[in-house]
């Protein structure tokens, strides 16, 4: 079981989140700001946010500007991990990772099968590594935004969990 290393500093870490939504705006963007309060309120810096629809190839520009961003260090997604036809965040996001995490996927379908039940299966959250920079693809509800932050990646966003956390990897990230 992980814990807390009274010891050691947090260290604030540089985020970037993308809402992808074909109805969301700036106002009406409830999982972006949510994710965005849970950072900052965690003492991370959101560096970037944007919107944008649910098109393969807009993703990736916007993604692939942050993974060539050495001021980003971690990017979170929310909305197109979905099973209808307009869901295509996995597809476009997984080409660009050098590295899967498919523990992620694993975990948060876990942890949300515990609030929702066999609807968990719809979900299609991943997560990778591009570049150095982690990237965490989550479905488009606050609640599941909500329960992705609070069970995952606020522990793993921290230096202060032990046995271990992506915070401590970073620097290792790009060696090779």
């Amino acid at each position: 079981m992980s814990h807390h290393d009274p010891e050691a500093s947090f260290v604030p870490l540089r985020l970037a989140i993308l809402t992808v939504s074909d109805s969301r705006t700036e106002q009406t963007d409830q999982s972006g700001a949510l994710l965005r309060s849970l950072a900052e309120g965690a003492g991370h810096q959101v560096v970037a946010r944007s919107i944008v629809r649910d098109d393969i190839y807009q993703l990736r520009a916007v993604i692939s500007t942050w993974i060539a961003d050495p001021e980003v260090q971690v990017v979170i997604s929310t909305g197109g991990t979905g099973i209808t036809g307009r869901d295509t965040t996995p597809e476009a996001v997984a080409p660009l990772f050098d590295k899967t995490i498919p523990g992620f996927g694993e975990l948060f379908r876990w942890v949300s099968f515990t609030e929702i039940g066999t609807s968990t299966v719809q979900s299609r959250a991943i997560a990778g590594l591009a570049n150095g920079t982690l990237i965490f693809c989550l479905p488009g509800s606050r609640g599941a935004c909500r329960t992705a932050w609070e069970t995952i990646l606020q522990p793993q966003l921290d230096k202060r969990t032990h046995p271990c956390n992506f915070v401590e990897l970073l620097p290792r990230l790009l060696e090779i």
